[in-house]
């Protein structure tokens, strides 16, 4: 990126995509792919990855800040050495791929999670059920962990699978919010070098980013609002809506792209 936008309509675009980004750390996660979509349409769509990459790490501050004691730092463990390996397979991937044909994947791999997480919610319960044995959830948190990692390199879009990793595993609402906070908050500080590396992070990103920042923190404060106001269930819907809708849109636009 070698300059700033340069008109009002541009601008509002950004900021209002920072307060999405704002809203979904905090809040109601699903909404920061229509950030993705947002700032994909001011931006050239490689360097909007870049753009937007230190606008997320703003936001996971605030996310921090609110929910730091909630957080299960033992699925993170597990979760760490994955998300390596997936956020290297994404370097690759935006040197070498078509990064159309990755979003359609990346939707298609969302929505057929986002199916497997309404089965679960819908299927029969069972009266004793066995908890998922070791090699389960390690089996889970390698896939979980390539598909973040993968995904949030390539295009800033690993919310999603987080979000159905997490609740097919049962989180409260907010350890929920405080896991996925510092999950990505390290995942996108270890993207910086990356990006960096591949041309996608300058002087002018940062600038962007810290003038953003005001629309940031309102959608950040509204997002814990709402957070507070809403039950479990509530936020469940919510969540997994926003989910499934983030999903189709990044199908639609690698279709139409």
């Amino acid at each position: 990126m070698t300059e700033l936008p340069s008109d009002g309509v541009a601008w509002a675009m950004l900021a209002l995509a920072a307060a999405l980004v704002g809203f979904s750390k905090t809040g109601i996660n699903g909404t920061a792919s229509l950030s993705i979509l947002l700032f994909a349409t001011v931006l050239p769509a490689k360097e909007s990855t870049g753009a937007l990459l230190p606008v997320l790490i703003i936001a996971d501050l605030f996310a921090i800040r609110f929910y730091s004691r909630h957080v299960e730092w033992r699925v993170l463990g597990r979760l760490a050495p994955w998300v390596v390996v997936g956020t290297a397979l994404g370097a690759v991937v935006l040197w070498f791929v078509d990064d159309t044909f990755m979003r359609l994947l990346i939707g298609a791999i969302l929505l057929a999670m986002l199916g497997l997480q309404v089965w679960n919610r819908l299927r029969p319960k069972a009266v004793d059920p066995k908890p998922p044995s070791g090699l389960a959830r390690r089996s889970a948190a390698a896939g979980a962990g390539v598909a973040a990692g993968a995904t949030t390199m390539t295009a800033n879009a690993a919310g999603p699978v987080m979000v159905l990793y997490l609740m097919l595993s049962g989180f409260p609402k907010l350890k929920f919010l405080g896991t996925m906070a510092w999950f990505f908050f390290a995942v996108n500080l270890f993207k910086v070098p990356f990006s960096v590396g591949l041309g996608l992070i300058s002087w002018h990103t940062l600038l962007m980013a810290a003038l953003l920042i005001p629309a940031i923190a309102v959608g950040a404060l509204t997002g814990r609002t709402v957070a507070h106001r809403v039950n479990q269930q509530q936020f469940e819907l919510a969540t997994l809506a926003l989910s499934a809708v983030g999903a189709g849109l990044l199908i639609v636009s690698s279709a139409t792209s």
